[in-house]
């Protein structure tokens, strides 16, 4: 068996290593415990939306023939706004897919109206700004700018983003997501974009956690009076 100085050695070190690593550890277990009991479409805010929008068809769409673009097409899609056509080209020409003229961006009204496909008729808008910009933290971080943010009526303090530049719907964002987001963080320990799980804070965490989890079965051995008895049967 180890010695008395050395037992009280791993002792005080699982000890201060738990006081280190607790509130972590009781982070990944609330965050665990979150994450498996919420519903994911629910986080998604598909409960707020339309889920029975279908796309509008149109015909009389003009050839691009009959469009002057200072460049040539690499890709293109066919987008409704606020029920009319348009041509998404190269992700930077958003076109009028009925007469060819290029639209510098979409309206609040036009923006409002994608909304009102997109959500629930039973939310009610309470205000609508633009944001320009976003830092890491933000909730509509890494997706198209500028956009449209319409807020709505209600206790879960619901937003819906739209890109001003082709006017996609691009996300829904609400309280239970804002719980999720921030619990994400957390678990991963990525306290800037969230989703990396490389970084040197989680790595050492880890490290430290399986030490204090080592140290903790030694302690078990050095202490338990079955693994002494042990020890001097054999001697």
């Amino acid at each position: 068996m180890v010695k008395r100085t050395t037992a009280v050695k791993i002792r005080k070190a699982h000890r201060y290593l738990g006081i280190f690593l607790g509130i972590q550890f009781i982070m990944w277990t609330v965050s665990g415990l979150y994450f498996s009991w919420t519903d994911i479409d629910e986080i998604h805010g598909d409960h707020f939306r339309n889920m029975d929008y279908e796309p509008a068809a149109f015909d009389g769409l003009i050839g691009f023939s009959e469009v002057d673009l200072p460049v040539k097409i690499s890709s293109l899609s066919l987008k409704e706004i606020a029920g009319k056509p348009y041509y998404w080209v190269n992700n930077e020409y958003l076109i009028d897919a009925k007469n060819g003229d290029l639209k510098q961006g979409i309206s609040e009204e036009e923006a409002l109206a994608v909304a009102k496909r997109q959500m629930s008729s039973e939310l009610k808008v309470k205000e609508v700004t633009v944001i320009k910009e976003t830092d890491k933290h933000h909730e509509y971080r890494e997706k198209r700018l500028p956009a449209y943010v319409i807020s709505y009526d209600s206790p879960e303090n619901i937003k819906a983003y739209v890109s001003v530049a082709d006017g996609s719907f691009q996300t829904v964002r609400h309280r239970d997501w804002r719980w999720f987001d921030f619990l994400w963080m957390t678990h991963t320990m990525d306290y800037e974009g969230r989703d990396d799980f490389n970084t040197i804070v989680l790595r050492a965490f880890s490290l430290l956690g399986l030490i204090t989890v080592m140290s903790g079965f030694l302690l078990w051995f050095t202490s338990s009076p079955t693994m002494r008895n042990l020890v001097k049967r054999k001697k």
